[in-house]
């Protein structure tokens, strides 16, 4: 699931090629996300895989908790939660549409 998936291709004056911009907000909460406690630094990428099997995942857990802005070390002793929404990349998809 890429997070460009629903973007739009466009040119600008000189022919070159670029997506629209692609709005991802925050998960919606539910009962079945899972929360968890870092303990020692960790990176996104590696908690998209063990959680969806997927590195490229990594945003997805970034928009629900807020990081991701420019790194993808997660501190210790932080607090994440885990989205387990199966349909996210329709979330996405929705969000994009309705604009």
């Amino acid at each position: 699931m890429a997070r460009y998936s629903t973007a739009t291709i466009l040119k600008n004056q000189n022919l070159n090629r670029y997506y629209s911009t692609v709005i991802i907000e925050t998960p919606t909460a539910t009962t079945n996300d899972i929360y968890i406690k870092t303990t020692t630094p960790d990176r996104l990428d590696r908690l998209a895989y063990i959680f969806y099997e997927d590195q490229s995942l990594w945003w997805v857990i970034a928009a629900a908790n807020g990081l991701g802005k420019g790194t993808y070390v997660v501190p210790s002793n932080k607090t994440l939660r885990i989205p387990s929404n199966p349909n996210i990349q329709q979330f996405i998809t929705d969000i994009n549409n309705e604009r």
